[in-house]
C-alpha cells in the first residue's frame, strides 16, 4: 500500500509543477509591460527646458515666474 500512495503522490506533484511553470510565464510578461511605460524625466532634465522657458520668456518680455517656467517644462515631458 506505501507504493500506491507514493505513486499517487508522484501524479499530484506533476500538476502542481506545471501550474507552477504557468505561474512563472505569466510573472515575466508583466514585468515586460512596465518597460513600455515611458521613463519619468530627471530633475536635471526638467531644469534644462524651465531654463530654457525662462531664458524664451526673458526675450520676448513675457510676464511670468521660476515656478511657472517649471511647471511648463513638466507639462512639456507629460505631452
Amino acid at each position: 500500500m506505501a507504493a500506491k500512495k507514493s505513486a499517487k503522490s508522484d501524479e499530484a506533484a506533476k500538476p502542481a509543477k506545471k501550474a507552477a511553470a504557468k505561474k512563472s510565464t505569466a510573472a515575466k510578461k508583466a514585468p515586460a509591460a512596465k518597460k513600455s511605460a515611458p521613463a519619468k524625466p530627471s530633475l536635471d532634465e526638467i531644469a534644462r527646458v524651465a531654463y530654457l522657458n525662462y531664458r524664451r520668456r526673458i526675450e520676448e518680455g513675457l510676464p511670468g515666474n521660476s515656478q511657472s517656467d517649471w511647471l511648463q517644462a513638466e507639462e512639456s515631458f507629460n505631452n
